[in-house]
């Protein structure tokens, strides 16, 4: 059982939210995951071109770290996100990720994984930036579990609490991967979103003919 935690926060090791992801993964280790922390920062990820050559090819024309982040995504059975609230919303560095994975969310490539996000903020937003990163999650497939935010303005001796909350959040998330844990209402959800890029792929199976490939071979159409 492996679990992967990708922190978008650009202030690396000094990043609050860097603790919050090593929680959940240190909660995680202790019902028997093998975990892994990646600083995407420290990845060279480039913007979406919008050209769409991976939803004919699926692949990429651009050459850098996004594929090894796939790779490791692909590898584990659980995976956090994590980043602090900027503006209203993630991280520049995360979002360059998420428009990069247009095509695996048209493939639903993480289906039958777990995962759960953390954030912190300065006063705002952090429910909003939690919702955004499991619904992104939910758009790959992945079913979450959970979720950990703190506003710290308010209160810096709530980091300590998240913490603590985000390691529960940590052994939830193994345990729930270990027993195969059904969530029912994101079941309905993820097969409705399903069967929206079944529609979408079967309509366009000519412009898309790695998707249409890969969603036949999965029996999904």
């Amino acid at each position: 059982m492996k679990t992967l935690g990708i922190n978008s926060s650009p202030r690396r090791k000094n990043s609050r939210t860097l603790k919050l992801v090593q929680a959940v993964l240190d909660g995680a280790r202790t019902q028997g995951a093998e975990i892994e922390l990646i600083d995407i920062c420290a990845l060279d990820v480039n913007y979406c071109m919008g050209c769409e050559v991976c939803f004919a090819k699926g692949e990429c024309v651009q050459a850098d770290d996004l594929n090894e982040l796939v790779d490791k995504m692909l590898n584990a059975d659980g995976i956090v996100l994590g980043s602090p609230v900027y503006m209203h919303g993630v991280t520049a560095q995360l979002k360059t990720v998420i428009d990069r994975l247009a095509d695996a969310i048209h493939c639903q490539l993480l289906s039958g994984k777990y995962g759960c996000a953390v954030t912190t903020s300065g006063g705002s937003a952090d429910a909003h930036v939690l919702d955004y990163m499991n619904h992104f999650l939910n758009e790959l497939g992945v079913i979450t579990v959970g979720k950990v935010g703190v506003a710290l303005d308010k209160n810096h001796a709530a980091l300590d609490r998240a913490i603590n909350k985000a390691f529960k959040l940590g052994m939830t998330l193994a345990e729930s991967i270990q027993t195969k844990r059904a969530y029912p209402a994101q079941e309905k959800e993820i097969a409705q979103r399903r069967a929206f890029f079944a529609q979408l792929i079967e309509t366009n199976k000519v412009e898309r003919a790695h998707q249409y490939k890969y969603w036949m071979e999965k029996g999904w159409m």
